[in-house]
């Protein structure tokens, strides 16, 4: 199984869960998401595990507040959503893991 492992470097959950899942003797491919944010496909797949799109924002980031996010997010439909975490890794929560 391949494990694609979504993190910021700097994010102290991410360092957790990548120790975590390393103490598990899990082979992960780390992914910088601030340099390599998830694709389109792998944001829909995520949203099918977690039920709405909301759920995917990284609410508690400078950028979603910047954005004021909080505000526009209720108007824009999951395809203009999904499209806004594919373009900036940061507004993404994470870690973000995903096996195929």
């Amino acid at each position: 199984m391949s494990v694609r492992f979504y993190q910021y470097p700097k994010c102290s959950t991410c360092r957790k869960a990548a120790k975590w899942l390393k103490e598990h003797g899990v082979e992960v491919e780390t992914i910088d998401i601030s340099q390599q944010p998830p694709t389109v496909a792998e944001l829909r797949s995520m949203l099918g595990h977690v039920g709405n799109t909301r759920k995917l924002f990284n609410t508690s980031g400078r950028q979603y507040r910047e954005l004021k996010l909080k505000d526009k997010l209720p108007a824009m439909s999951d395809d203009e959503a999904i499209r806004l975490l594919a373009s900036n890794g940061m507004l993404v929560k994470r870690p973000f893991l995903l096996t195929e």
